[in-house]
């Protein structure tokens, strides 16, 4: 089988991959500059260097690490490169379906199967009133309202957000939509006691597309402005994203997991961070899994706004 993972030293090569070049496209080289888009993600020893590039103190030492990761996921690694790819050409709510769709079918596939087989078990700790809203004239707050598992996303709360945002999109009185978690977190992610219960990925997928916080998100983004703070791991950041404005404090630490469990962010992420951050840089977050801070999230675009704890919780 031909290797999934390809890499372009640009110092020494023709800037541009073969067309129809296989697999995760890597180009490294010593400083920034003009590129055709047809690499995945781009790694430079420059400092600080502009989208679409991710500087790091050895970019080749960071492409072996990226192409140790494509040899142990290459299924996700691939559809997320794809998903990605296609998405530059895919009106906003498409990016969404298509997402939808690669995340289904790595729901089953061996590598998400091994790790539901590997993880340890999660106890359902469901919330009487997952998401709060409070009205006060033409602003709606709307908190997540799981505090004791850090926010973290299950269907009762997909359900309820859905309903609070509803409201935003549909009431045109309503002009400001504040966007927070309650207790220590945002949102740590995807409840990982409710991962692997459906075991019909169509009916899943279905339930994705017609039952979906980001496709609400992408149509009332102009009013919404996300406060993050704490851990914003997997949906919380990918739903977070779709804000028109996003105000982190100091400690809000950025993270996509997903391809560490043969999955892809499947929240809305490869919709909303593409359209902050490049989708170059968000193969390169979503690949390595890595923890993004705040002044790195600010410098990439992902946060508008370091904002005051005691003002924006």
């Amino acid at each position: 089988m031909e290797s999934p993972f390809q890499l372009i030293d640009l110092d020494r090569a023709a800037p541009n991959p073969p067309p129809g070049t296989p697999g995760v496209r890597v180009a490294v080289a010593a400083r920034p500059g003009e590129v055709a888009a047809g690499f995945d993600v781009l790694l430079t020893a420059s400092p600080e260097p502009p989208r679409p590039w991710v500087g790091c103190a050895d970019p080749y030492a960071t492409a072996r690490r990226l192409r140790d990761i494509v040899a142990a996921r290459p299924d996700a690694c691939l559809a997320l490169v794809q998903v990605l790819r296609m998405g530059s050409a895919l009106p906003p709510a498409d990016r969404l379906v298509a997402e939808s769709l690669a995340y289904s079918t790595l729901q089953t596939g061996a590598d998400f199967r091994a790790w539901l087989a590997a993880k340890r078990p999660h106890t359902a700790r469901p919330a009487a009133e997952p998401v709060r809203l409070y009205r006060e004239a033409d602003r709606l707050t709307i908190t997540l309202n799981r505090p004791s598992v850090r926010n973290a996303f299950d269907a009762a709360t997909r359900d309820a957000l859905c309903e609070a945002l509803e409201v935003a999109v549909a009431d045109p009185t309503v002009t400001h939509v504040d966007l927070r978690g309650d207790g220590p977190a945002f949102c740590s992610g995807g409840d990982l006691a409710e991962f692997g219960s459906s075991r019909d990925p169509a009916r899943a997928h279905h339930l994705r597309v017609h039952r979906s916080p980001a496709a609400l998100l992408q149509r009332c983004a102009a009013k919404v402005t996300a406060h993050l703070h704490g851990a914003c791991v997997g949906a919380g950041i990918e739903l977070a994203a779709f804000a028109g404005r996003v105000v982190a404090a100091p400690d809000t630490v950025v993270r996509l997991p997903e391809i560490g469990m043969g999955l892809i962010p499947g929240a809305g992420g490869t919709a909303s961070l593409p359209a902050r951050i490049g989708r170059e840089r968000t193969a390169y977050l979503a690949l390595t899994g890595d923890e993004m801070s705040v002044p790195e999230a600010r410098r990439w675009g992902l946060v508008d706004e370091v904002g005051d704890a005691a003002r924006d919780w």
